[in-house]
């Protein structure tokens, strides 16, 4: 066919046409431009899922190793009035009865495993007497003037107090010196 038997094409459509032909380089750099951003996010959001990812494998890691650090807790705060009680029986009984003697023996012996047993496995006591009151550790019963002493310092202890792997499971009950005024 001759140019002379193609019908007419309107110039509106003409320049469409062409326009076309100029916009499609224009169209394809945009697309590339729209796959390398949508690239771009997926790989920073690849990266936040893994970083969430090794986040909760060491949150998980830290509460494994919290719970089997402190997986005695109850039942070594079940045992620290057993403890006390052999404490107050050797501090009550009298020495100086023959007949008692090895009654105070087993007592003891017995009171010393139980302090074995204790250390084994991290649980140490608290035993403040002549330090600095310290409110994380010991709980105040009483406050006493006592000139000559520092203030705010432990005088006496009336029950110790007990850790396990450093986390206090019972604080020392104290007697502390009174403030000056």
């Amino acid at each position: 066919m001759s140019d002379e038997q193609q019908p007419p094409v309107p110039e509106d459509q003409a320049q469409q046409h062409a326009a076309g032909q100029q916009t499609a380089p224009a169209e394809a750099a945009t697309a590339e431009e729209a796959l390398q951003a949508e690239i771009a996010a997926l790989k920073d959001h690849l990266l936040r899922e893994q970083a969430e990812m090794q986040n909760v494998r060491r949150r998980a890691e830290r509460d494994v190793e919290q719970a089997r650090k402190f997986a005695l807790d109850r039942f070594a705060a079940d045992l620290l009035p057993v403890m006390d009680n052999f404490e107050r029986a050797l501090q009550a009984a009298d020495d100086s009865n023959e007949a008692l003697k090895p009654v105070l023996e087993g007592i003891e012996l017995t009171r010393r495993q139980l302090a074995d047993v204790f250390q084994r496995h991290q649980i140490t006591a608290i035993d403040p007497k002549g330090q600095p009151f310290d409110p994380a550790l010991h709980e105040a019963v009483a406050t006493v003037p006592a000139p000559g002493a520092e203030p705010n310092t432990v005088l006496d202890v009336m029950q110790k107090g007990y850790t396990l792997n450093g986390r206090v499971i019972r604080a020392a009950m104290v007697v502390v010196v009174a403030a000056s005024q």
